[in-house]
């Protein structure tokens, strides 16, 4: 069998990205300035953490923006996407610590109101290339907004289902979403028998196997968009999305539980 194409890097038009990121910051924020002491003192359903926690880690991943414009450029990119996704999990200790910190420090209302004004201005025309040090290494700017908006957009999704709030999701921040964790499993099982369908944002190959070349793949899994951020980051199992219907496959290689979540 003839070894797997290396697949082409996804682009994401910067400027889209940017304006994804600071209108579902908006969402966030206006919501949260609403929230009552009792919906702030409600559990995350993440950890140990409270809603209050919750919006203190939605708002201090966009101000991490901020705080990495500010610093010297790093000389080389390391970190890129979707391998973005892979690293999280080493620093997920010390960003709860941070978090905890960043909640007790101010109101969330007032958290949200220095960030909304920092990041606007130091945002301003920076280039897309510029590079920047984050938790995880060196990255563009351009491809940290990418994870800022997965980011806000699987925790606007935490931050309904525990306050049961009903923020709007911003398009382009949901696909953007979409296409990097489904790059990020194409990534991790990489090969072409399994086609994993999330309309209307993205579609990858994946999974080693035969290959498909034409007609309807034998191996099909297709599902929603937010299902499908849920499922790659654990917040439901592979199981209980095939129970609810949330999620069809069809074949012997359309099984995704052992590879999910893709991101923790």
């Amino acid at each position: 069998m003839p070894p797997a194409k290396k697949r082409k890097k996804r682009g994401y038009d910067s400027d889209k990205t940017r304006t994804a990121v600071l209108t579902q910051f908006a969402h966030v924020r206006e919501a949260v300035a609403a929230l009552t002491p009792g919906q702030l003192a409600l559990p995350a359903g993440l950890g140990d953490w409270t809603v209050r926690e919750l919006t203190a880690h939605l708002c201090m991943g966009v101000e991490s923006v901020g705080r990495a414009l500010e610093q010297p450029a790093p000389p080389v990119a390391e970190v890129g996407l979707p391998e973005w996704a892979f690293a999280t999990a080493a620093v997920a200790v010390p960003i709860s610590d941070d978090v905890k910190a960043y909640a007790a420090s101010a109101e969330p209302a007032e958290l949200f109101e220095r960030t909304a004004d920092r990041i606007a201005e130091l945002l301003g025309d920076t280039p897309p290339g510029r590079l920047i040090g984050v938790r995880v290494g060196a990255m563009t700017l351009g491809d940290f907004l990418v994870t800022r908006a997965v980011e806000l957009v699987v925790h606007t999704d935490d931050l309904n289902r525990a306050a049961g709030l009903d923020i709007p999701l911003d398009r382009q921040a949901l696909a953007a979403c979409t296409r990097l964790l489904a790059d990020a499993l194409a990534e991790k099982a990489p090969g072409a028998s399994t086609e994993v369908r999330i309309p209307p944002y993205a579609v990858v190959q994946c999974v080693e196997g035969p290959r498909h070349t034409r007609g309807t793949p034998p191996n099909v899994v297709e599902t929603d968009p937010v299902t499908w951020l849920r499922l790659a980051t654990g917040r439901t199992t592979w199981a209980e999305a095939l129970a609810s219907a949330q999620v069809s496959a069809s074949g012997e290689r359309a099984d995704l539980g052992g590879l999910l979540p893709v991101m923790s």
